[in-house]
């Protein structure tokens, strides 16, 4: 990541920015509307409001660190005291009651990214195992029934990921893995990391693609930029992150490992991704139009249908109505999970906001949390 710790002195205003405008977005629609309204029109905007206050929920992607794990991947000060004060190490009575308040029953929690996946050798296979066992021994323990988790794994070495999963899953009870973008130069698809992919589907436990920051290369050639006017904001970093960049490259990695046979493999191999798809929704027929005919001869099923065998989606961060109404037109109601993105978007904005999506209650137990139930076999 050294073009990208060049290119910045902060993070924090950055990332602040990138939010509250986000935030002052999202006020200034509702302030949009006429000051007078009629009393049907109140009573329908309260009607909205209460609507299933009796829905629990299971928040698949929320995340966690320590400060350990802050130093190692934080850019620099700054952005490690910014990470601190989102409250991504609090897993205790701060965080429980942020999740009472919201109305979250369950968080899945899993490390910051990049997690430990670029340290080598011994010292990352060492790292990931505090973790794992910091949470099982930890807010596992003490709040019963309200964290699960996702191991993280030392991706450097595919064989000791492979080892740590299993051990996770076998005697801590964890649900899955979760991985932070590229893995160094490789994605998920290189046949280095086949072990994992084969531990995982062996083990019937998904893998969550999270995203991640771009390697030195591709952040050099498509974000960075010579013009200091521009750097100071930190342009460079939002928008090859959260802005844009990372959420491409999720979707790059899903195409790649349907493309190059990942799933004719692995056939009940699990994947996960959230922020309502990572925009893949938008690009649907586009991309199944475009690939099908040329792999139709080297995959055992048609392009789609990997989409709907070997995928799960998720809400987190994007809470908007016509973004997931547009997921569930190409994916099955039964393949979408709701998360917030807990500590990097509020949850009980997000739990409000699913509240109050005009679905059918049924619909919406599923997404809330019967499809989480079923895949990861837990119960709220």
């Amino acid at each position: 990541m050294k073009q990208i710790e060049k290119s910045l002195e902060s993070l924090a205003m950055g990332r602040r920015d990138f939010l509250g405008g986000a935030a002052a977005l999202g006020v200034g629609a509702g302030l949009s509307a006429p000051a007078i309204i009629s009393n049907a029109a109140a009573t329908e905007i309260l009607d909205i409001s209460l609507r299933d206050q009796d829905l629990p929920f299971i928040g698949t992607e929320e995340t966690f660190s320590t400060p350990e794990l802050m130093v190692l991947n934080a850019i620099n000060e700054d952005h490690r005291l910014y990470l601190e004060g989102t409250g991504l190490y609090e897993l205790g009575p701060r965080r429980i009651g942020a999740m009472n308040e919201a109305g979250l029953n369950v968080q899945i929690l899993s490390a910051h990214t990049p997690g430990v996946q670029n340290v080598p050798g011994q010292e990352g296979i060492d790292f990931a195992y505090r973790l794992n066992k910091m949470l099982v021994d930890g807010p596992m323990a003490t709040y019963p029934g309200r964290f699960e988790a996702f191991a993280t794994l030392p991706l450097q070495n595919p064989e000791a990921s492979a080892d740590e999963l299993e051990r996770a899953v076998r005697e801590d009870g964890f649900l899955g893995a979760l991985t932070n973008g590229i893995i160094g130069k490789k994605f998920l698809d290189h046949p280095v990391f086949e072990p994992v992919l084969a531990r995982a589907e062996a083990l019937d436990v998904p893998i969550y693609i999270h995203p991640g920051f771009p390697p030195d290369e591709v952040f050099e050639i498509y974000y960075s930029t010579t013009r200091p006017e521009y750097q100071k904001q930190h342009q460079d970093l939002i928008i090859s992150g959260p802005a844009y960049g990372w959420h491409q490259e999720v979707v790059t990695q899903c195409l790649r490992m349907i493309t190059y046979g990942v799933f004719d493999r692995f056939p009940k191999l699990q994947i996960i991704i959230g922020h309502m798809g990572e925009g893949l929704p938008f690009f649907y027929e586009r991309v199944v139009g475009e690939i099908s005919d040329v792999t139709e001869d080297s995959l055992n099923n048609p392009f789609e249908q990997y989409f709907h065998d070997n995928f799960w989606f998720t809400t987190s961060a994007f809470f908007q109505d016509e973004l997931l109404h547009l997921l569930l037109k190409y994916i099955s109601v039964d393949r979408v999970m709701f998360a917030t993105d807990y500590p990097f978007a509020d949850m009980k904005e997000g739990i409000d906001w699913f509240r109050a999506v005009d679905l059918p209650r049924e619909t919406k137990e599923k997404i809330a949390f019967r499809n989480a139930e079923k895949l990861f076999s837990i119960k709220v």
